[in-house]
């Protein structure tokens, strides 16, 4: 019988940067009050703060989803919030974690730090604004990543993934 501690592969920290150039969603005001949500199943969503009147938001906030299958790809959707209607969607975006978790399973325990471990490249199938590389620092795999939304007409989302490790959880 699997628990599910043992089903847990580890928690990945996102931490959702900055949104650039996002749709404007109150159009009176020129502007959108945007916040991100990320999932990787329908029970387990976080979302950041709102920023109000931005459409070049910063964040900078670390948001944890506990990882259980790494082919299940971290769910990204942006929204403006508002008071007196339903919130407004201002794009979508997934993010594969799979090539994330595989340098995760490597023994990097004499890699320089610094060193780029991984290169993800842009194509159809993804979301990837530019080449995102996947890199060793301090002691930790990291990744950074920038989003273009898609189901909008423009807007993209910066994050930075780290990988924490829980003492005990299969690898």
């Amino acid at each position: 019988m699997v628990t599910a501690a043992e089903s847990l592969l580890g928690l990945l920290c996102v931490r959702v940067k900055r949104g650039t150039n996002l749709a404007v969603r109150d159009v009176l005001f020129g502007s959108s009050d945007p916040y991100v949500v990320l999932s990787v199943s329908p029970k387990q969503k976080v979302k950041t703060r709102v920023i109000k009147h931005n459409t070049n938001p910063v964040w900078n906030e670390d948001l944890t989803l506990s990882i259980k299958d790494p082919s299940v790809p971290v769910r990204l959707e942006v929204y403006d919030k508002d008071t007196f209607t339903v919130d407004d969607p201002m794009g979508e975006a997934e993010v594969d974690i799979a090539p994330f978790v595989e340098v995760v399973k490597m023994s990097l325990k004499n890699v320089p730090n610094g060193r780029v471990i991984a290169t993800v490249e842009p194509r159809r199938n993804n979301c990837l604004a530019e080449q995102s590389r996947i890199y060793f620092t301090n002691g930790k795999v990291r990744q950074d990543v920038v989003v273009r939304l898609r189901n909008v007409e423009r807007g993209e989302i910066e994050l930075q993934l780290q990988w924490v490790s829980i003492p005990g959880y299969r690898r």
